[in-house]
């Protein structure tokens, strides 16, 4: 059985903000819309995933009670509590819909797109793009990775993103598609890889070719199709 561990929100901020000082001045902006979660619901937990509302309650944390919401995340059995009137600002929300798994479907099947040739820029660019917590940015990263591990290989590092952003997009999608993880991870795989044949540019070219024999001189042209 995998180990419980336990997150809050003040982890969750330093990682998605990057340090303390951002955090304080957050004190000067207006806040954001409050989000009503209800025990029950699928939530998504930008950098970790889907995960469904266990608890609503209070508790006493360093000094300070505050209403916490307990999310188990999906794939990994890791509980976080957060603050329920932080909840927009850590970028927690509900499961996909349908009409937006649609649009993520599309993204997964679209072309990959341009990315630096230096795997050091193009592990940043991606790492940044998955730092949005967007999940159209997710899928992407995730098409982009996929269809690069099967055209040309990937580094260490890279496998290790893709592994992990993979994962993160399939406990979401697992819930919306009502699939168990190896059935999303199968279809993802499949919907990507689809999508990269049916982009690729068929070229067509045509060479002559002379057969002469003792009475008859032919001329042909012969056709090569290639897939690009």
């Amino acid at each position: 059985m995998a180990l419980e561990r336990e997150d809050t929100i003040t982890e969750m901020i330093e990682e998605h903000l990057g340090d303390e000082e951002v955090i304080e001045d957050l004190d000067d902006l207006a806040p954001l819309p409050q989000a009503e979660f209800e025990v029950g619901d699928n939530v998504v937990y930008p950098h970790h995933g889907a995960g469904k509302v266990l608890k609503k309650e209070m508790k006493d944390v360093l000094g300070e009670s505050r209403e916490y919401l307990t999310i188990r995340i999906l794939h990994n059995e890791m509980t976080v509590m957060v603050p329920t009137e932080n909840a927009a600002l850590a970028g927690l929300r509900r499961v996909v819909d349908e009409e937006m798994l649609e649009k993520v479907l599309a993204v997964l099947q679209d072309e990959c797109s341009d990315m630096p040739k230096n795997w050091n820029r193009r592990f940043k660019h991606n790492r940044d793009k998955i730092k949005t917590g967007d999940i159209y940015e997710l899928a992407a990263v995730v098409r982009d990775l996929a269809i690069r591990e099967h055209q040309k290989g990937l580094s260490t590092g890279e496998k290790q993103m893709f592994t992990r952003a993979k994962k993160v997009l399939c406990s979401e999608m697992m819930y919306a598609l009502d699939m168990d993880e190896e059935q999303v991870d199968g279809h993802l795989t499949s919907v990507i890889l689809d999508g990269a044949g049916n982009a690729k540019a068929v070229k067509i070219t045509t060479d002559k070719v002379t057969v002469e024999t003792e009475s008859v001189t032919i001329e042909t042209e012969s056709v090569t199709v290639r897939a690009e």
